[in-house]
Parts: structure tokens; C-alpha cells; sequence
């Protein structure tokens, strides 16, 4: 068996909350223990699955999937910048190994990645560049969604390609579980003038923020909504943090049974869980490509409720 799987939620929040929120210990603590644990393993190799909140895909383009071949993380609120250590060769292989097995990512030679990638990143493996990885987006932020179904055929074809390359390598998630943060991400069209021409154009309409502008926005905004949060302003159920959804998700995960969310009815589950849920996309291609590499079912190391930091939190492993 040369694969491991780590599955976990991120919130910008986890930097900037004003409640520290009742399991922050334990939930500290199994941080610490799943990043010891994937030193131990030593990867050759991360292959890292992750979203984006507009920073770095926008809708005058935005691919089902998209591979980078170099990349750099955004300075976005709950994230850490710098260039990631993108082995190119390898991305490259990968690519025209997912396409031979019926796969087609977009490809990025100047991916930008935001606290979606660089937050678990740097929390699982103590920073950007401690080791090489390779990103591989999946749009999970707006519609038309992806199928559950093609992103579980895109991590069974990465697992075949794991297999294959021989490396110890880690399969890394970083999303979910239940939230719905359209207060700072709307809905295309649901926001103002700036905020819609930016999610489209990424800053070229001249009607857009500019980077600096939207990351400003979201840097206050996060700031605020903590505080809405310690003042009882902001509710879980607002923020469509739900444990039974969850806790539904998670029986059918940790029983590896995941072709059965290939007909899961994704916008019933967006009204459930929020549009944050539509990141569990991450964790079905790892845990599928852990699977087919001949990995042990997922395990539950921590969830909770976690209205202080807009998330239902939960992290997963496999070994």
C-alpha cells in the first residue's frame, strides 16, 4: 500500500473567530496528530484536491476540473501565499494519464490557489513547500455542479496513476462538511455590481474589484461575520450547518461506499447543507483514488459542530 488520505474542513474563520468554540482543543489536537501521522508516512508526493472562492477560477472560464502544473497561493483571509512545489513532469504525466483513462482536466501553467488548498496544506504538512504537490482543482463553488460521479471516476483514475508511479503518496482533501458562506460568496448575480463582474472576470471588467480591492472585502467581511457570530447575529442554522446531513454523508464515506452519491440530487443537498457541502466533491476523488491504490476505508478522527468558525468541521483519515 503506498497511499494515505486526509480529508479536511477549512475555514478562513479558523484565524480570525471572536468565540473560541468548545472542541477548538480537541479539534487542535487531532491536527497535530494527523500531521505527525503523515510525517511518519514521509510522502514522495501529495496529490492535493481542493476549490476555489474566487480568487483564483472565475466564470468567464471555469473548468469541471483543472491540474496545475506550476501554481502559487493567494494572500486571501485564512490562507498563506507563496508558490507551491509543483513537481511539472509528473503533473504533465498525470494529465495524459487522466485523459487515456477517459478523464479531461483542464490544465494551468499559472494556477492560483487560495486558502482552499494552502490552509490544509500548511496545517497538514507544516507549510507550502515542505513537500512537492500537485493541485488538482474541482469546481465546487457555483453551478452547474459536477456530477458526484465524475469526480469519483476523476480519483479512480488518479488512484490507477498513484499505483502506477510507485511513490508513497498522500491523497489530500480539504473542504466541507456542512456551511453555506454566500455572505461573502454570493451567489453569481445575488451580489453587487463590483462583486458580480469580479466572480466573471476576476478583475478584468473594469466594473470589478480589483484583487486588492476583493481581498480587502474579505478580509473585513470575515471580520465581521465572526463578530455577527459571538453576538448571536449569525445562527448555525442560518449558516446551514447541519449534522444529520453530515452524519448521513459520513456513514455512507466511511463504509467506502462511494458510488453511491454518483445519484445524490446535489442542489436537495445545497438546500440541506449549504453550498460549502459541494466541497465533499474533494473528498469522494481521494477517498476513491485511495480505494482503487488499495487503501483502508476512511476513519472519523474529529467532527463538530462549529458555529464560531462557520463550519461543520470534520477530518478524516485513511492509512
Amino acid at each position: 500500500m503506498n497511499t494515505r488520505l486526509i480529508c479536511g474542513s477549512h475555514s478562513p474563520l479558523l484565524y480570525c473567530f471572536k468565540k473560541k468554540p468548545a472542541d477548538w482543543d480537541l479539534l487542535q489536537q487531532t491536527f497535530k496528530e494527523r500531521a505527525a501521522a503523515i510525517s511518519a508516512f514521509d510522502p514522495e508526493l501529495v496529490i492535493a484536491f481542493g476549490s476555489d472562492h474566487f480568487n483564483g477560477f472565475f466564470m468567464k472560464n471555469m473548468p469541471s476540473f483543472c491540474v496545475g502544473l506550476h501554481a502559487e497561493a493567494a494572500g486571501d483571509i485564512g490562507g498563506f501565499p507563496g508558490p507551491l512545489r509543483v513537481p511539472a513532469d509528473i503533473a504533465e504525466e498525470l494529465v495524459v494519464d487522466l485523459r487515456a483513462d477517459g478523464i479531461d482536466p483542464a490544465v494551468s501553467h499559472a494556477m492560483t490557489v487560495d486558502h482552499a488548498f494552502s490552509q490544509t496544506i500548511h496545517i497538514m504538512l507544516g507549510g507550502l513547500e515542505k513537500r512537492e504537490v500537485i493541485p488538482i482543482f474541482i469546481n465546487c463553488i457555483t453551478t452547474p455542479f459536477v456530477p458526484f460521479k465524475r469526480t469519483r471516476l476523476l480519483g479512480e483514475a488518479v488512484g490507477r496513476f498513484a499505483e502506477k508511479l510507485g511513490k508513497r503518496i498522500l491523497l489530500l482533501a480539504s473542504g466541507g462538511m456542512s456551511h453555506h458562506p454566500t455572505r461573502y460568496y454570493p451567489v453569481l448575480g445575488d451580489g453587487d455590481e463590483r462583486v458580480t463582474a469580479w466572480q466573471i472576470s476576476g478583475g478584468d471588467d473594469p466594473r470589478s474589484f480589483t484583487r486588492e480591492q476583493w481581498l480587502k472585502r474579505l478580509d473585513v467581511m470575515h471580520h465581521e461575520g465572526a463578530e455577527m457570530i459571538a453576538r448571536g447575529e449569525r445562527t448555525a442554522a442560518q449558516m446551514h450547518l447541519n449534522a444529520e446531513a453530515d452524519q448521513r454523508f459520513l456513514r455512507i464515506f466511511t463504509a467506502n461506499r462511494l458510488a453511491d452519491f454518483d445519484d445524490w440530487d446535489q442542489n436537495a443537498l445545497v438546500e440541506e447543507a449549504g453550498i460549502g457541502s459541494m466541497e465533499l466533491h474533494t473528498w469522494v476523488a481521494a477517498a476513491a483514488a485511495h480505494k482503487v491504490a488499495g487503501g483502508t476505508p476512511p476513519e472519523v478522527s474529529f467532527y463538530s459542530v462549529a458555529p464560531e468558525l462557520g463550519i461543520a468541521a470534520g477530518i478524516v483519515h485513511g492509512d
